[in-house]
């Protein structure tokens, strides 16, 4: 196994566990938090578990850049979190305007950038794919097999 195939993999095994954490921590809230609770010590202790997992995540999307040899698989996942970023970065800002002059569009509640993010990781995917012919990952056969990038 490459090395770019293994940190690939030790990405997964940090991610899935997160990722799990990360659902738990939503399912939690919602069984324990009832709508308009008022911000007391449990609530925020419970809150705040979800967000200890996006601190995980972008952990485990550090150290994959840090164990990734192969710099051009190592462009791919920057460009990847690139188009991530600004996405989300226009997309919020563009409707936090909308919604502080139009009192009548519905409010976007900030739980929901990570999820647009996270989308944004799949448009920079498919940005790699047009635009290198490759999506990063240990399934980028183009920067695996050593052949001609340009």
């Amino acid at each position: 196994m490459g090395s770019s195939q293994q940190a690939h993999r030790r990405y997964m095994l940090r991610f899935l566990p997160i990722t799990a954490a990360y659902v738990g921590g939503i399912a939690l809230a919602s069984a324990l938090i009832p709508d308009h609770a008022p911000a007391d010590a449990r609530t925020i202790a419970i809150s705040i578990l979800p967000g200890l997992a996006v601190i995980g995540w972008l952990w485990a999307m550090g150290r994959l850049l840090v164990e990734l040899e192969d710099e051009y698989l190592r462009m791919l996942e920057v460009r990847k979190f690139l188009v991530a970023t600004g996405m989300t970065l226009a997309a919020t800002s563009m409707w936090g305007i909308l919604e502080l002059y139009s009192p009548e569009v519905p409010r976007l509640p900030v739980f929901f950038v990570m999820p647009i993010w996270c989308a944004g990781l799949a448009v920079g995917a498919l940005f790699n794919r047009l635009t290198f012919g490759g999506i990063g990952g240990d399934t980028d056969k183009t920067a695996a097999s050593g052949t001609d990038r340009s």
